[in-house]
């Protein structure tokens, strides 16, 4: 199922990915940020329903001077030390998330609608593609924060530091030679308003004819022990 993955998020089609149960057990349904059209956000909406995110390589967010929502809290409690109170300890899965600042580009409206969300994701996805070669102006001068895409920063050796959906999908868009940015959303349930079960993902893999990859798939490939 991973070269299936692999082919469609290449295609600018969409994958499932599940990390397992000894993490979150939940499913991200992701694609290529660079592939990213109004009706992708549509479909994670309704289909997914969970937070629309943009997970970014750490080598292109040091780049560009980002950092984990989690520390800048924590540095505000020399300010207040409420915020210190606020990001102590980890979360129920294990690790601290790996949430960044949250943008709009600055030719969106409210940055909250279907078309708002993939300009602003296309547009850090040329972002992260010329990194190298004005990507950080571009940065500075088109992006506002706060905003509705927020970012996550994937660790610096992938699988190797974290097994978090940030991880897993950014690795899976290197291995499809893509700019390493994917847009994740996590699969709920409306019923029982948890996170909808592997077993009804995979009935809607089926329907929908997405690829569905498990984290022990990638685990493998990236030689993690």
């Amino acid at each position: 199922m991973l070269s299936e993955a692999i082919a469609a998020l290449k295609a600018g089609r969409f994958v499932l990915v599940y990390d397992g149960k000894g993490r979150e057990n939940e499913i991200d349904m992701v694609i290529a940020a660079e592939c990213i059209k109004p009706h992708h956000i549509a479909t994670m909406r309704k289909d997914a329903g969970g937070l629309v995110c943009l997970a970014v390589a750490n080598e292109i967010t040091s780049k560009l001077g980002l950092v984990y929502m989690h520390d800048m809290i924590a540095g505000m409690g020399k300010v207040n030390p409420v915020f210190s109170k606020l990001t102590e300890g980890k979360a129920a899965y294990g690790d601290k998330p790996s949430f960044s600042i949250s943008v709009n580009h600055r030719d969106t409206y409210t940055g909250i609608t279907d078309n708002d969300r993939a300009l602003t994701v296309l547009k850090m996805a040329e972002v992260c593609k010329n990194i190298d070669a004005g990507g950080m102006d571009d940065f500075a001068k088109n992006f506002r924060a706060p905003g509705h895409v927020p970012i996550l920063i994937a660790s610096k050796r992938l699988l190797h530091d974290r097994m978090g959906h940030t991880e897993l999908c950014v690795y899976l868009a290197k291995l499809a030679g893509l700019t390493p940015a994917v847009v994740i959303c996590e699969m709920m349930d409306s019923t029982t308003h948890r996170a909808l079960t592997i077993e009804a993902v995979r009935e809607y893999a089926g329907k929908s004819g997405i690829p569905l990859v498990d984290a022990s798939e990638l685990k493998a490939h990236a030689k993690v022990a």
